[in-house]
This record gives structure tokens, C-alpha cells and sequence, in this order.
């Protein structure tokens, strides 16, 4: 595997060079500056398969030379894994958005830099399938697999959305929240009422365009606040909220959701009859992974639940009291909305949900 560092540090080159070397046969070279680097990568004759890049750097910084990279179509999907001595979170998430795979720290520990590594080598083999399959279709076909099968708990790619995390980089993404120890930090879970009957009843191209939809719906709503989200399947969200001012501030349910029928109900069909479910937060304030991972089980938990609760006839958000006549409303909304449901999925399907 041919893998390039990029570092100011002649020091650090070294360790890694050596560290590689005793990690496996890896092909490496070197550069010190972005500008050679980029040079590099023009002039070579065979594509680097991974890139570890420093994130401070004069000049031309690491996420700097990580969007340009990027934009090459030959490196669009290739690892690229940022290296730092800072711990500073809005040089992760900036990473991250920028498109980066994995994240080390320094000083760098060799188990570390293995593991992270081998899942490396695990993305450039699947590159290389993936690459071999793009070679033998036509621009018609890419398009006509949008709306190739898939199963329901996939973890579709989101289009458009640049705080969208896919589901490795949103591990990726966690494990380092965990080892800075990001206390003020909430997890969050957003659910799509009745995702599974949708996915039954209707082929999987539109499936897919209201799960993508739902993401650049809560990107909007939340485009003001210091928060990333990932979608895990299922018709599930998960989203990390950063500062308490963000969470307070985060949409309600109500709100969310007048984004996600506005945009899906634009052509006046039952679309806009979709609902975005919303759990309650916790907080992620942990010195473990475990700890991290309780508090993301919560979340899920929670918005299940909410699901249960609404199905139930009780349309209320979480944690919301309402009057007696409001409570009426909500029952009245709830009777429409079924309605709505056994229209468009028919009578059997829905009532077998139930």
C-alpha cells in the first residue's frame, strides 16, 4: 500500500517512516509542505493509496491540503487520516467536514497507528472493488443505482449535507470525542415514524429520498448550531450537540418537523405526512468509550420509545404538558394522520403496524 505523510516535522516523518516499516510493508514517502506534496501527487505515476496529514502546518495547513486532495477525483474516496498535537475540537470537527477518514494524536501510540491503519488497508481494498465495478458502468447506469436494492438497516450515504458524518467517521468521530473527554457533549436520536412499513411499501429509490431529504431538513434546522449527525439505518439519527447554548437551542419536534413536510410536501402528496420522532438528549460526559456508548444507547432508547408513545395516539413531544383541549388537538391530529397512513400504504398494512 502506498502511503504518503505530509509534516513540517523532519522528527516526525522519521517516527512514522520507521513505525510503518515495522508495522508492515508499506510503501512510504514523504513531504514536508502542502506545495510538495501536491507535487508529488500530480507527478506520480502510480495513486497513493492513504495519506496521513499534519493538521498545523505554515503556510498551507493539513485541512487545507485535505479539501484540495478532495477534490481530485482519484482520491475522492481514498483514507485520509489527520495527524496532531492539538486537542482543540473545532480542528476535529473542521477535519471531519472537510472529509477526513480517521484521526491520531500525537505522541502516537504503535497499536494505535496499527489498528487505524489496517482499517486503511480495509477502505483501500473495498476502493479497489468499488473502482473495478465504476470502470464497467455508464453515467445512465451510476444514476440507476440510486435506486439498487438495499436492506432497511443500511446506512445509506446522505448527498448534500457537509455535517453529515458516514458511519466509520462517525466512529471514527466518537472515539475521538472520547479521548479528548468532551464533557459538555449530548447524544441525541431522531427516528422516522413507521420507517419500516415506508420501506415495505414503496420501492427503495424513494426510500432513500426521504431519508436523504430528512438529513438536509435537519441540517437546516440546525445549521446555526455547533452539532455533527450521522444516519445509522433504521431510519435513525444520531446527532452530537457540543455546548449547552446548542442544545438549548436545538429544534423541537414541532419545529423539525414543519422543515420535513415544508420540503417533502412541496409536490402536495402524502409526503408531507412523514414524521421525524425526537428523543430526549443525554449527555455524553465520560473518560471511556463505554461510558460514550451508554449515553448513545439511551438516546436510541429513547426515541423508541417515543415511537411507542405515539403510536399509542399521544402525539405530544416528550417531557411536553399540554391542557386538556390541546390534548384533544393532538388525538384529532393523530386520527388524520392514520388516515393519511392507511391511504397510502392501505388498510392491512398499517392496522398489521399497529
Amino acid at each position: 500500500m502506498r502511503v504518503l505523510i505530509v509534516d513540517d516535522d523532519p522528527s516526525i516523518l522519521h517516527v512514522l517512516q520507521t513505525a510503518l516499516a515495522a508495522i508492515d510493508n508499506y510503501s512510504v514517502a514523504v513531504a514536508a509542505c502542502a506545495d510538495s506534496a501536491l507535487d508529488m501527487i500530480e507527478g506520480a505515476e502510480t495513486s497513493f493509496d492513504c495519506f496521513l496529514l499534519d493538521i498545523q502546518m505554515p503556510e498551507t495547513d493539513g485541512i487545507v491540503l485535505l479539501r484540495k486532495i478532495r477534490r481530485m477525483p482519484d482520491y475522492s474516496e481514498t483514507p485520509i487520516i489527520m495527524l496532531t498535537a492539538m486537542s482543540e475540537r473545532n480542528y476535529i470537527d473542521d477535519a471531519f467536514i472537510a472529509g477526513a477518514t480517521d484521526y491520531i494524536t500525537k505522541p502516537f501510540d504503535l497499536m494505535d497507528l496499527r489498528g487505524r491503519m489496517n482499517a486503511a488497508r480495509r477502505l483501500v481494498k473495498e476502493k479497489l472493488r468499488t473502482e473495478e465495478t465504476k470502470r464497467a458502468v455508464t453515467i445512465l447506469k451510476q444514476e440507476l443505482q440510486k435506486n439498487t436494492q438495499f436492506n432497511f438497516d443500511d446506512p445509506l450515504v446522505i448527498e448534500g449535507a457537509d455535517r453529515h458524518l458516514r458511519f466509520m467517521q462517525f466512529n471514527n468521530y466518537i472515539d475521538q470525542l472520547s479521548r479528548g473527554q468532551i464533557f459538555k457533549s449530548h447524544c441525541l436520536a431522531i427516528l422516522l415514524q413507521d420507517a419500516q412499513t415506508l420501506y415495505d411499501v414503496t420501492d427503495c429509490g424513494y426510500f432513500r429520498h426521504v431519508v436523504n431529504e430528512t438529513a438536509l431538513c435537519l441540517q437546516s434546522a440546525t445549521s446555526d448550531l455547533d452539532c455533527m449527525f450521522s444516519y445509522r439505518g433504521s431510519g435513525l439519527f444520531l446527532v452530537i450537540v457540543h455546548d449547552d447554548e446548542s442544545l438549548r437551542a436545538f429544534p423541537t419536534e414541532e419545529k423539525l418537523n414543519h422543515y420535513v413536510q415544508a420540503m417533502l410536501g412541496e409536490r402536495g402528496s402524502a409526503d408531507s405526512w412523514v414524521q421525524a420522532l425526537v428523543g430526549k438528549p443525554f449527555s455524553m460526559r465520560s473518560l471511556s468509550r463505554s461510558g460514550i456508548d451508554a449515553a448513545i444507547n439511551r438516546a436510541v432508547d429513547s426515541v423508541q420509545q417515543r415511537e411507542i408513545i405515539f403510536r399509542q395516539g399521544d402525539t405530544r413531544p416528550v417531557d411536553d404538558p399540554t391542557d386538556a383541549g390541546t390534548q384533544r388537538g393532538t388525538h384529532t391530529r393523530r386520527r388524520i394522520y392514520e388516515r393519511v397512513l392507511m391511504e397510502l400504504y392501505g388498510e392491512e398494512s398499517y392496522l398489521n403496524l399497529k
